[in-house]
């Protein structure tokens, strides 16, 4: 293979990797990816001498750099809202997000919320993961930890989990079915598997 054709390849690559970013549902994952991309790009346009499409490709990599930090500065920007099974917030998200909820929590019902606890994370306005659960004697028992496709770089569970271990709540429990995908998310959060649940505590 000749050095045109492996420039070429490069070229195509970085192209490639820009539209896959914009098939991401996670906001940050599409600015990662959206940066690679662009840089290889750019690397692209200046081995060619497209000076304006390396232009192009710095500015997109600097408006992603810049987003990309404040979308991992956002904790500040979090707000956790309480309420019940009920509240025209909570069924809001969980009739909105059905189908995705039961990807990862097949045996949940809308319905199940009923009148349980719920918390649920909101950045600015716009709901971005919820918990809903019974809460007994310190003990969460989660039914579903969820959060929404833009905002699944684990920061929403961080924050809730911190707000929780402010008040009355010292264990989480999950017991019910999970998918792989929510298996190993939980793993990453630090729960561990205890007597055939996932179990984390808080205090």
């Amino acid at each position: 293979m000749d050095m045109v054709m492996m420039i070429e390849i490069f070229g195509y690559i970085g192209s490639a990797l820009v539209v896959v970013s914009m098939l991401m549902s996670s906001i940050v994952k599409l600015r990662v990816i959206n940066t690679i991309g662009s840089v290889i790009s750019g690397i692209y346009a200046v081995i060619c001498g497209a000076i304006p499409l390396a232009l192009m490709n710095t500015c997109l990599i600097m408006i992603n750099v810049y987003n990309l930090i404040k979308l991992l500065k956002t904790e500040q920007d979090y707000d956790l809202v309480e309420g019940g099974g009920e509240d025209p917030l909570v069924r809001f998200v969980l009739e909105h997000y059905e189908k995705d909820i039961r990807l990862y929590f097949p045996g949940f019902e809308t319905k199940d919320a009923g009148e349980k606890q719920t918390y649920i994370v909101c950045c600015g306005a716009n709901p971005a993961g919820m918990i809903v659960g019974e809460v007994k004697d310190g003990n969460l028992d989660i039914m579903i930890d969820y959060s929404v496709p833009a905002y699944r770089d684990c920061s929403v569970g961080a924050y809730l989990y911190s707000k929780l271990a402010e008040g009355e709540v010292h264990t989480l429990r999950y017991r019910g079915s999970l998918s792989d995908a929510h298996v190993s998310y939980m793993k990453k959060m630090g729960f561990v598997e205890e007597q055939g649940a996932y179990v984390k505590r808080l205090k």
